[in-house]
């Protein structure tokens, strides 16, 4: 077998991986980083770019107003008990200095969500914004060839397959319309994409998470760190205790790469594993009735190599991943797509009902937690775990539904391949939907009557900082209401998916695994990213809660490697 010598593993090519590859590499090691797939950039690349970074510097640049403690007061409600104080604690510590040391030392660069709210805003120590950062959009021609190879986005979150940035970009395209500077900002990124597409086969103008893959593998590349690329890891090699290196089977055979300092799993999580699935996702008993839109590759491979040295994974949790609501999108092939649900929810004039026809949560509600009212709300029926989004004419057209994009884009197809569906009255949208007719018009009435009136006596829809930024601000007196009145009358159906898997290997404050039998560190062996169990305690606090400790953890991860001990970067 050839061999391969280096000092630090990296077994996976996204942020969490990337992240420990790059800052080991600047703090003296030789590195080298291994890929499963044929493409480089993990989930990060199809994930909407966003890390939670409490008391970060780019918030303290803008004025706001933040502190370590408020955010461990409340990740310490968040998390109940399941709070980890070890390493919530090594996260608030290092996270800040993550992102100093990133775009002080590399070509990774970050701006604010400054309204973007934590998710329950109104615990002890939330945030109304300032918290989540997110990737600043990257021209794809600075990686060169290496374009070739980084995993594209999720092609269902693009227009046309061109990507779109979060916040004031994605509201141009909501306005293309209504305002003339909207159209012309609109119609310039198209025209650019275009030309991109003839001249080089795809987007240049990178955004959200590929624009962060994209910044960390440039980082990369630029330090000299070999990226092999099909090349999955077969086991784990140790030397007594410690853990010294892997077996990579590459095109041109296996490897036995000796890594010095150790190995990093950053593999993704399990959120295409099946057996794993069917034991901890309780809407899923069979491991198939469940949908992510993560790469297919994700099947906790970096689990399953520390757990046969003995470590053991977080199934104690709560929620094993972050839930989200997706639709399947019919392709022309007859295989079908996932879109996550994020935004649409909370706009005014939409509300979720189950096939009952009644609502179960307040639909502006974070994507976790509405996945958990679904279940809850339906335990015990026969049949699919699922809900209907629903919309009147003006708000589908306004501000689309899932994948039905808003007017000046046509329906015909969607109502054709049956994603869409549509009916003159709400009794015909139920019956086509298969939902109850007469509890679903009482339920529209019920919500109509408070509607006007910016008002959701049932479910409060519009009551927190959360709910009002993802709403329409232009809408009054509640930007997430409005009545559902005007036909024809639409629905997109819902099913469970998820963004990640929660419940990973076990792991201290240094990002080391943790054997199972003993609770002490496994010499040479770390985990980063969803390989690693989710600090969160079950619970989804913000926007870019995986991401931000997939960095954070990297960092830390690269610098134990490295034998750093000081509290520099």
């Amino acid at each position: 077998m050839k061999t391969y010598d280096c000092d630090l593993l990296v077994i996976g090519s996204g942020a969490g991986g990337m992240a420990a590859a790059i800052t080991a590499k600047l703090h003296g090691l030789n590195v080298l980083v291994v890929e499963k797939e044929s493409v480089y950039g993990g989930t990060t690349a199809r994930s909407g770019g966003w890390l939670w970074i409490p008391a970060n510097p780019l918030a303290a640049r803008e004025g706001i107003t933040d502190t370590r403690e408020q955010a461990r007061q409340y990740l310490q409600a968040e998390a109940g008990n399941h709070f980890d104080a070890a390493r919530v604690d090594a996260f608030l510590d290092n996270g800040p200095k993550m992102v100093e040391f990133f775009e002080g030392k590399t070509d990774v660069q970050f701006v604010l969500g400054p309204q973007f709210s934590d998710y329950h805003p109104d615990q002890p120590g939330g945030s109304t914004g300032g918290r989540s950062i997110c990737a600043a959009p990257y021209d794809g021609r600075e990686l060169g060839e290496h374009i070739r190879t980084l995993r594209p986005p999720l092609k269902e979150i693009t227009f046309v397959g061109m990507m779109i940035g979060s916040g004031k970009e994605l509201l141009h395209f909501f306005n293309v319309t209504r305002s003339v500077v909207s159209a012309a900002y609109v119609a310039k990124l198209l025209a650019k994409y275009l030309r991109d597409l003839a001249l080089h086969g795809r987007g240049m103008r990178l955004t959200n998470g590929n624009a962060l893959a994209g910044r960390l593998a440039k980082s990369a590349f630029d330090l000299g760190i070999p990226l092999w690329l099909n090349a999955p890891a077969g086991e784990l090699l140790r030397d007594g205790d410690a853990v010294t290196g892997a077996v990579i089977n590459t095109q041109d055979g296996a490897v036995q790469v000796n890594a010095a300092k150790g190995v990093v799993l950053a593999t993704g999580g399990f959120p295409h594993d099946i057996a794993r699935r069917a034991r901890l996702y309780p809407h899923a008993p069979t491991g198939q009735e469940h949908w992510s839109p993560t790469p297919e590759s994700n099947t906790g491979d970096g689990i399953k190599l520390a757990q046969a040295l003995g470590a053991t994974t977080a199934d104690e949790l709560p929620n094993a991943a972050a839930w989200v609501p997706v639709s399947r999108v019919p392709r022309g092939d007859g295989s079908f797509g996932t879109f996550p649900h994020f935004i649409d929810r909370a706009k005014p004039g939409v509300i979720a009902v189950t096939r009952a026809g009644t609502r179960f949560v307040n639909e502006g509600n974070c994507y976790h937690d509405f996945c958990q009212a679904l279940v809850q709300v339906t335990k015990g029926q026969d049949g699919e775990i699922c809900a209907w989004l629903i919309a009147d004419h003006p708000t589908l057209r306004r501000y689309g539904l899932g994948h039905v994009k808003p007017f000046p884009v046509p329906l015909t197809h969607q109502l054709r391949n049956g994603y869409l569906k549509r009916g003159r009255t709400l009794t015909e949208l139920a019956e086509a939907c298969g939902i109850a007719p007469a509890a679903f018009a009482q339920t529209v009435a019920a919500y109509n009557r408070h509607a006007a009136q910016g008002e959701d006596p049932q479910f409060h829809k519009g009551s927190t900082a959360y709910n009002r930024y993802l709403g329409d601000p232009t809408v009054t007196p509640n930007p997430c209401l409005a009545p559902i009145q005007n036909g024809p009358f639409y629905a997109v159906q819902v099913v469970i998916g998820d963004l990640g898997s929660f419940a990973g290997l076990k792991t201290d404050a240094q990002a080391r695994v943790l054997d199972g039998a003993t609770g002490r560190p496994v010499p040479g062996l770390y985990a980063a990213g969803n390989d690693m169990a989710s600090i969160m305690g079950g619970n989804y606090p913000g926007g870019g809660i995986t991401l931000g400790p997939a960095m954070t953890f990297g960092y830390v991860a690269g610098r134990h490697a490295a034998g750093v001990t000081d509290t520099g970067a």
